[in-house]
């Protein structure tokens, strides 16, 4: 059962993560940037989109330590910001379609399990669902903490004024120390924000937070 529960998890994993780096390249092109679409990123099948160390080895390594988690990403969607019709709100709008691609996954399963335990089905099938819910929520919410590379930063940065360029290179070259220090100390910071939308989505307290 916890093999079957981990294989689970693994693909919601992967495919949750395409969907969020397809809405990039779908954004982009929507914009004016074909980048995605002529290097054949602009599809749902997951092969163009696995990172051999995010998509299988970490996964694969996670899995074999018995954590009972299972994390990964894909090969960021590549994108040229000097195509894109809209120069100023472009890039805030192509960061923002990932987690919000993901925000729309859980918000339509959140729908599908309140029918289910609205209609009193409350067995194994609300609880795979409800952790589709949880790992797009956890992916949208990490993925909008304003740290370099993750999305939240290009959101950060299409908002700041240019007299805080400097703050801006600094995140740009500090960024992956940055986020492994987040990672490492700080993510129990989004818990709240995660919980917090999961209970607002499934309107139950499945996993018991």
């Amino acid at each position: 059962m916890d093999s079957i529960f981990y294989l689970f998890q693994l693909i919601v994993l992967i495919f949750s993560i395409v969907i969020h780096e397809f809405s990039h390249g779908w954004m982009a092109n929507y914009l004016g940037d074909p980048t995605a679409k002529y290097q054949g990123r602009l599809t749902l099948n997951p092969l163009p989109h696995i990172d051999p160390l995010g998509s299988i080895l970490i996964p694969l390594l996670m899995f074999l330590s018995g954590t009972g988690v299972i994390f990964g990403w894909a090969k960021p969607v590549p994108y040229n910001p000097y195509n894109l019709k809209d120069q100023k709100r472009g890039p805030a709008l192509v960061a923002a379609a990932g987690p919000l691609a993901n925000l729309t996954v859980a918000v339509f399963f959140g729908i599908v399990v309140r029918i289910l335990i609205a209609q009193g089905i409350n067995s194994g099938i609300v609880v795979f669902l409800s952790f589709i819910i949880l790992i797009n929520i956890v992916l949208a919410v990490f993925n909008l903490v304003p740290i370099p590379p993750l999305d939240g930063s290009k959101l950060l940065f299409s908002v700041l004024p240019y007299s805080m360029r400097h703050f801006q290179e600094f995140l740009e070259r500090n960024g992956v120390l940055i986020l492994l220090f987040f990672i490492f100390f700080g993510l129990h910071l989004i818990f709240p924000v995660i919980f917090g939308l999961f209970r607002l989505l499934v309107g139950s307290n499945i996993f018991g937070f």
